[in-house]
């Protein structure tokens, strides 16, 4: 029986995880999966009832979960309060707390969306890349950081950037183990041409490599990197780089796709127990009018039967359930064009769980 613990948070976070739920439920009918579903609350929701964005029982519940799905944190009415308690902290508590150190950000172009893609259509057809980003250190965590005064009154706000070799090892062995299930190829980011964490970044890297020495290793200025995303994306296979490259990079691959309504991610520890959620924010502007894809969502249910419930067969159908979907031509309004009829977000989440049952009796 595994332990899935249910975060829908904020904004239309609630919404997609009710699809995220029904997908769960019709696996537990159909295929026997045994999950126990458990939800709390965290982010705003989480402080507007407990005064703490993520509350002592949620953390709780947490650790004991064989696996999270988040839905989304944030909205622009939590805006006002003190940093530490902002829903995002919450999110970031969580990470920290759970050791999430390794977040997997997919990036991949269906072909009947590539027409959507912020780029031409031939940069993107056939894109699947995957961004491993390090997601507990750097300078999003690093110590010391604040606000002062200076002499003369003047305000000035620091953070600290750095990692050690043991952060850098990890997730480079995380990165190195994926390419090699994939096509073998991995290029790190950094800017070990000013920085000093990147230059020990990239001998870390260079270092682990030779445990891997069927991955082709490559090295990139974050600059250039994201440049390279959008002149010719289809070139990467694996990313591997820090917190706040990975943060940036990952949102330009997420509009290769089309829309970001469409893209997953997993933060796993290192017993590979992890939270998965969609890549899109609370999006606190269509809330609450059942507009909102929930396929990020849904294809984030596949990440976590993949990587931390042991399902891979049931990770592909959920995959594929997706994919038939799309291919049919159901759209919600984020990755809907002109003269097509968008649909719901419950009437999409309907449509994937067809399409699954309809996958599963072909089998």
């Amino acid at each position: 029986m595994y332990k899935v613990l249910l975060l829908p948070g904020d904004g239309i976070g609630p919404e997609v995880v009710a699809q995220a739920r029904k997908v769960l439920v019709s696996l537990g009918k159909e295929h026997a999966l045994a999950v126990e579903l458990e939800e709390a609350q965290v982010g705003g929701s989480a402080y507007a009832r407990h005064r703490d964005p993520l509350p002592a029982q949620t953390l709780e519940i947490a650790r004991a979960a064989d696996a999270i799905l988040l839905g989304a944190v944030g909205g622009p009415q939590f805006d006002h309060l003190e940093r530490d308690l902002r829903p995002e902290k919450g999110l970031l508590r969580l990470r920290s707390e759970l050791d999430l150190f390794a977040n997997l950000r997919p990036a991949i172009s269906y072909p009947s969306l590539a027409s959507a893609s912020s780029l031409k259509p031939e940069q993107v057809t056939g894109l699947d890349l995957l961004i491993v980003r390090e997601l507990t250190g750097g300078i999003y965590f690093g110590q010391p950081r604040g606000m002062r005064v200076l002499e003369g009154r003047t305000r000035q706000g620091f953070n600290t950037l750095v990692y050690d070799e043991h952060e850098i090892a990890r997730i480079a062995h995380v990165a190195f183990r994926i390419a090699q299930k994939r096509g073998s190829r991995l290029c790190s980011v950094d800017k070990a041409n000013v920085l000093e964490v990147s230059e020990l970044w990239r001998d870390v890297v260079n270092a682990v490599h030779r445990d891997y020495a069927k991955v082709a290793l490559s090295h990139m200025y974050v600059d250039n990197a994201a440049m390279q995303l959008v002149r010719e994306p289809g070139q990467f296979d694996v990313v591997l780089t820090d917190n706040m490259f990975g943060d940036i990079l990952s949102d330009i691959a997420a509009m290769l796709t089309g829309s970001i309504g469409m893209l997953p991610s997993a933060s796993l520890n290192e017993r590979d127990r992890g939270m998965y959620e969609p890549v899109h924010g609370s999006a606190p502007d269509i809330a609450g009018k059942g507009i909102a894809n929930p396929l990020a969502m849904i294809l984030s249910v596949a990440m976590m039967l993949r990587y931390s419930l042991n399902e891979p067969l049931l990770a592909d159908l959920v995959e594929q359930a997706v994919h038939q979907v799309v291919e049919a031509g159901y759209r919600t309004v984020d990755i809907a064009r002109a003269g097509q009829q968008p649909v719901g977000t419950d009437e999409m989440g309907d449509e994937v769980i067809r399409a699954m049952l309809q996958l599963s009796s072909k089998n």
